[in-house]
């Protein structure tokens, strides 16, 4: 049984002078792209220099001729009117550039996967290589569309479909049951918000909004007013006031929670990037949280907080006040600035790597209303510590628009296979079992190397005296290290799609942020079967590491007497070692299953959809 034939497309085309700009468009959209089933209309909206002469000499375009200039709405509008009613539209800027074959197929056959699917955007990258977008979302706080991922190094982020709130409409694929719907671009706008409103008008008619992450398109943001910067403030205060007027009650209508969130966004900490991802993920969920710095003198971060997260997103977000006496509060941190919390409904949030809290976190997360923590282990571990409240778990997550397989990873010029730890130079790491059994596990001829990224907080520590006191063999396995490298951690994904297996080998953790991360960049992973992140660690799609019991925990770290942790088996880690690098399919398999379940069970959206189930339950 043969398929149906695909509906057929019309791309549109709107250009205004720029005869350049629309020339390569063309040139790029010819060479790419299978038109069987598409036509290219061109409008030309009043061109006065040669645009008008070129397109009559391209047979294979359709022009729809404007007599004046009528803006951007109404040019493609005239476009849209000029397409046949049983087509699809698709509308493409004369500033973008296609050197991707099957484009056009692919942003087809997702706006075709399923009924609600609407309006398909793609990424856009500029000619430099740096995104530009992935998507749009607009915050009514200030009402200035932001463009997801907009010039962060391109790795290959967002590389899969997801719906988003908007896209920009320098590529917009409408689907004809859309424009049946709600007509073409509002004219209430002649340029600027024009596509956020469309968006948002399908998802009222019950159209979804999706980016095709698998077609990228070069955007070289050549618009008719980028010359003319006083034409293009004008119209675009003129336009945004006119979307605040359309949506900004709706808008704010979509949150159906507050939150007070008080943590830390600026410092090099776990608790500081996870709090960024819960920021994001909770605004997308509906809450409206409400940030503030909570550390302080007396705490690990006594300093100011910078002001600047250098994020549109957080700064709007730290910008928010919460009031004196907020709803519902919550201090993610360490136990001991609980009493930071000055929210009607006190949560603490929490987490550590041993099995047993402080007493003065307990004494703390006992005048809570209740306490959060990410798994169970960290549950169990407060109440054999004393915690009398309500106990919750509440899941962190992981990002898998950066961490996925097919991020690009640095090329390996010398064919090792690479193993790749990621840890702080603390006792707890237990760094010198891993490059002593690394190093006595391979000889340095072996085609096989240990990469190490090492962030030494306590500056003091001279990590290098340290290492050089473990007595490391030169005819040994290989090691390296990345010392104090800080990494943008939208290019973090790139690091581990690097290696070829991660490696957790410490003595307990409170959830292991890089681990999960590289798990859901499919990496295979040797992590200590013992501590948080057991919550998400299983043979069927890891290697756990074996311990040989339990051990008091180091005096000189913030712990209690009487709390522990694990004591890693470094034979096995031996064992583990060997087996991963000689049989390497069966590690890969095991790093595209962990890559696929944290994908499907550990997002940070899972994890905001649980902070809204509790919220309801409290309201």
């Amino acid at each position: 049984m043969t398929s149906p034939a695909p509906r057929r497309t019309t791309v549109v085309v709107l250009c205004w002078n720029r005869w350049d700009l629309t020339r390569r468009c063309l040139e790029t959209l010819k060479a790419h792209t299978d038109l069987t089933h598409a036509e290219v209309l061109v409008v030309d909206n009043g061109s006065t220099d040669e645009t008008p002469q070129r397109l009559r000499e391209i047979p294979w375009v359709r022009v729809v001729t404007n007599a004046t200039n009528l803006g951007y709405v109404r040019g493609n509008n005239a476009g849209i009117a000029a397409a046949p009613q049983d087509v699809d539209v698709l509308l493409l800027n004369n500033d973008v550039e296609i050197h991707q074959d099957g484009w056009l197929d692919a942003l087809r056959e997702t706006a075709h996967a399923a009924p609600d699917v609407g309006i398909v955007g793609c990424r856009l990258v500029l000619p430099d290589g740096r995104l530009l977008h992935a998507g749009t979302y607009m915050l009514p706080d200030t009402f200035w569309g932001q463009q997801i991922g907009a010039l962060e190094t391109d790795v290959n982020q967002f590389a899969r479909t997801r719906d988003v709130e908007g896209i920009v409409f320098a590529c917009a694929y409408l689907k004809r049951e859309v424009l049946a719907r709600i007509g073409g671009l509002s004219e209430n706008f002649r340029s600027y918000f024009e596509d956020t409103d469309f968006c948002l008008r399908a998802k009222e008619a019950g159209f979804r909004t999706v980016v095709c992450g698998a077609v990228t398109l070069v955007h070289r943001e050549h618009g008719s007013t980028s010359d003319e910067p006083k034409t293009f403030e004008a119209l675009f205060q003129e336009s945004r006031r006119t979307f605040r007027r359309l949506w900004g009650k709706k808008l704010e209508a979509r949150y159906r929670h507050t939150l007070s969130w008080q943590s830390i966004l600026n410092f090099p900490t776990g608790y500081a990037m996870s709090c960024r991802e819960i920021l994001r993920a909770c605004d997308a969920e509906g809450i409206r949280v409400a940030y503030t710095y909570v550390y302080g003198p007396g705490t690990p971060f006594p300093a100011r907080e910078d002001d600047d997260a250098r994020d549109y997103f957080l700064n709007a977000v730290s910008r928010r006040r919460s009031g004196w006496r907020p709803r519902v509060s919550v201090v993610y941190g360490q136990g001991d600035v609980f009493h930071r919390n000055k929210g009607r409904h006190r949560i603490g949030y929490t987490m550590l790597e041993v099995d047993g809290f402080p007493e003065e976190w307990v004494r703390q997360a006992n005048e809570m209303d209740e306490v959060w923590v990410p798994s169970g282990f960290n549950r169990d571990g407060f109440l054999a510590s004393g915690l009398k409240k309500p106990v919750h778990v509440m899941p962190l997550g992981v990002n898998v628009d950066y961490f996925h397989p097919g991020i690009r990873g640095v090329n390996n010029p010398a064919g090792d296979f690479v193993f790749l730890a990621n840890f702080e130079w603390v006792e707890r790491k237990r760094a010198d079992m891993l490059l002593k059994v690394f190093n006595q596990t391979f000889r340095r001829k072996d085609p096989v190397v240990l990469v190490c990224k090492v962030i030494n907080v306590n500056r003091t520590t001279n990590v290098r005296a340290q290492i050089e006191a473990l007595g490391l063999s030169a005819s040994g396995g290989r090691i390296a290290f990345l010392h104090n490298r800080e990494f943008p951690y939208h290019q973090l994904g790139a690091l581990y799609r690097s290696a070829d297996c991660y490696v957790s080998a410490g003595r307990g953790e409170g959830w292991d942020m890089p681990l999960m991360e590289a798990m859901a960049c499919g990496l295979p992973s040797i992590a200590t079967d013992w501590g948080a992140h057991t919550e998400f660690v299983h043979e069927g799609i890891s290697y756990p590491l074996r311990i040989r019991g339990l051990l008091p925990a180091d005096a000189r770290a913030p712990y209690d007497k009487g709390v522990r942790w694990a004591d890693p088996d470094p034979e096995h880690l031996a064992h583990l070692f060997r087996h991963v690098f000689e049989h390497r399919e069966e590690a890969a398999a095991k790093g595209g299953r962990a890559a696929a379940e944290m994908a499907a069970r550990w997002t940070w959206d899972h994890a905001a959809r649980r902070i809204a189930a509790r919220l309801d339950a409290i309201r």
